[in-house]
């Protein structure tokens, strides 16, 4: 009896290692994208997972996007940079830079940022005068 365990023990254990290699990290496909939390006319690919968002500030709207094997060392692929620009997005190239890119369209601007495991896509809010200015007309 001792000696059928060995082949059942092997068997679960290589079962073991084969559903924990599938749920490893995996390089994302570029083939699918979805529109940003914060600016549904910006693509994000449908494979990054929202993780948090802070819309409660006056000047920035930003989303953080995981996407683990994404990292701040390596280019912003070419498959994403076409597919912005697919989207009618044209990169500012005076105010990006490496892993930090900013991209204009339609007036509206949008700030992508990216790092190890994650990205965020940042909109900065018009700012509006809330005070109207009167002018003073005097006579002389």
């Amino acid at each position: 009896m001792r000696r059928n365990k060995w082949p059942l023990i092997t068997m679960l254990l290589s079962i073991a290692v084969a559903i924990l290699a599938g749920c490893g990290a995996q390089e994302p496909s570029w083939t699918a994208f979805e529109g940003a939390a914060n600016q549904k006319a910006f693509p994000v690919p449908k494979e990054a997972n929202k993780t948090e968002r802070a819309s409660q500030s006056s000047e920035i709207d930003y989303v953080r996007y995981a996407l683990p094997s994404i990292k701040e060392s390596d280019e912003i692929p070419d498959p994403y940079l076409q597919e912005i620009a697919a989207w009618g997005w044209k990169e500012e190239t005076s105010q990006s830079s490496g892993s930090q890119k900013v991209f204009q369209k339609d007036g509206q601007i949008v700030h992508l940022s990216v790092h190890d495991g994650f990205f965020t896509v940042l909109v900065p809010r018009d700012k509006k005068p809330t005070v109207k200015v009167k002018t003073i007309e005097t006579t002389e």
